[in-house]
């Protein structure tokens, strides 16, 4: 059975504002303090919540071709969804390298 969307989050949403991911997050940070790429294995709180309403505004047409998107349908979905793109496009590749990763 492949990997949903909506799976995907659920399984993201397990290490939201974990300590250690924070710890791990700050000392890879860059000089904004950001650490986009530790994103998908331990959210802050507010990244999550983004994420929950951006998979909350998808049509089921969008959910079920969520690996295979494109950067205008992602962009949209993520200024529909009032959220930062780059945290939009992040997990969507993440997603299509997970599901990839099944077959």
């Amino acid at each position: 059975m492949s990997l949903t969307i909506d799976e995907y989050l659920q399984n993201i949403g397990r290490f939201v504002d974990e300590p250690f991911g924070k710890q791990l997050r700050k000392q890879f940070a860059d000089r904004r303090g950001s650490s986009e790429l530790a994103v998908l294995q331990s959210p802050s709180g507010d990244e999550y919540r983004q994420l929950v309403r951006l998979v909350g505004i998808m049509t089921p047409q969008e959910k079920a071709d969520a690996g295979r998107l494109t950067d205008e349908q992602v962009r949209k979905l993520a200024a529909d969804a009032k959220m930062d793109p780059a945290l939009a496009a992040i997990f969507f590749n993440g997603f299509a390298l997970e599901s990839r990763k099944e077959k």
